[in-house]
């Protein structure tokens, strides 16, 4: 079965994606990760979509619920790399991604999170 890597920075998670999303890859990937936030309680998950050339609907949404699912964990998503045309996709479709922080790239993806972990 085909499958995304998640890797732990610390108290982060990254994943990035490089191949073409297909519905059972994103099932499987929103599963993984929800088991490795569990696991590793991370305070942050950083996606890296920077090899994303496009997204429908449904990759769209998905990427709402591991949003949704890591805000319910007490976990900060951070996506980041967003081409412009999968920007303006996502618009298109009317889908704002409530909750779901974006940054230009990982660096700056990475700030936010420590920013957000750091203790108040």
């Amino acid at each position: 079965m085909e499958r995304i890597p998640i890797l732990q920075i610390g108290e982060f998670l990254l994943v990035t994606i490089q191949v073409d999303m297909h519905d059972q890859l994103a099932m499987t990937l929103q599963d993984d990760l929800s088991e490795r936030i569990s696991a590793t309680s991370a305070k942050g998950v950083l996606i890296d979509i920077s090899a994303l050339d496009m997204v429908d609907s449904f990759i769209g949404r998905m990427i709402g619920t591991i949003s949704g699912v890591s805000r319910i964990m007490d976990t900060q998503t951070v996506l980041v790399g967003m081409q412009p045309a999968v920007a303006i996709t996502l618009v298109e479709l009317g889908l704002t991604l409530p909750g779901v922080r974006t940054a230009l790239n990982a660096e700056r993806g990475m700030r936010l999170l420590n920013n957000s972990a750091a203790p108040q």
